[in-house]
């Protein structure tokens, strides 16, 4: 049995998906996830990281979890995974865990507990997701405009499918053990160049405005915690060599090339209309 955690997410969703298309028992685990939620034949369980107890029937039966950096007990949540009978954890946790931990405590110490778990485990480092750019949505059908800051400094952003499919393929696959995966798309882009794609996949102008570092440093803080507020931007504005760089673990592990933004913004140009 392969249980999901943030089975309604980005990542989540679609690697639920791709387990059920193969025929592999799934439970998918979100707080408020429901049988409509899910493909046929998955298990949807209702239960939230921040609270142990309400994770253990989903747990039952359990042989491999994919684990989210969410809650604050890492711990508990991996001493209730292996008292089920869990013996390998895949963990989506961010690349600023590497590349600045003092901004991503959370996910440092989510890392720290699954490689001092005992359990077989695997780290997947997400540099940024294609999926940010869900928040031009509104600005862009409103009024085809896509704003953001550092508006010519490029990055790696990393399709959410793929991050799904490595996922797929290390809860499935052995020889992942004790690995830790950078995760990236295959070129950097600037936020300039993602409106730019947007527009060729809507087939109609998108206008790029750059915001200030305050205005999206407020912004940013309406939905994140301060010290990954900063880090953000830090990210964003001032990448290291490291989060500049394109890794070839996506493709190390799925045997393709990572998918570019273009290709993201096509498959998700509804959203955007």
């Amino acid at each position: 049995m392969f249980v999901v955690t943030g089975a309604t997410g980005n990542v989540g969703r679609t690697l639920v998906g791709l387990l059920a298309e193969e025929g592999l028992p799934v439970t998918a685990v979100a707080r408020r996830v429901t049988e409509a939620d899910v493909p046929p034949g998955v298990r949807a369980v209702a239960a939230d990281l921040g609270d142990v107890a309400s994770l253990r029937p989903a747990l039952a039966g359990a042989d491999a979890l994919f684990l989210l950096v969410a809650g604050e007990d890492p711990e508990g949540v991996i001493a209730a995974a292996g008292e089920a009978g869990v013996r390998r954890i895949v963990l989506l946790s961010s690349q600023g865990a590497g590349t600045r931990p003092g901004a991503y405590p959370h996910a440092v110490r989510f890392e720290e507990a699954v490689r001092g778990s005992g359990l077989s485990w695997t780290v997947l480092r997400s540099g940024g997701m294609a999926s940010n750019a869900y928040a031009w949505a509104e600005p862009v059908r409103l009024s085809r405009t896509a704003e953001a800051p550092f508006g010519d400094v490029g990055l790696p952003f990393v399709d959410p499918a793929d991050v799904a499919a490595v996922a797929a393929a290390v809860l499935r696959e052995d020889g992942h053990d004790g690995a830790t995966y950078v995760l990236t798309g295959p070129e950097a882009t600037t936020p300039r160049d993602r409106a730019a794609a947007i527009a060729a996949a809507l087939g109609e102008p998108v206008r790029f405005a750059e915001q200030t570092r305050e205005a999206a440093h407020a912004q940013m803080a309406q939905v994140m915690p301060l010290p990954v507020v900063e880090g953000t931007l830090a990210i964003l504005g001032e990448p290291t060599p490291d989060e500049r760089s394109v890794s070839p673990d996506v493709e190390r592990v799925l045997g393709r090339p990572a998918r570019p933004f273009a290709a993201w913004a096509e498959r998700n140009a509804a959203a955007f209309r």
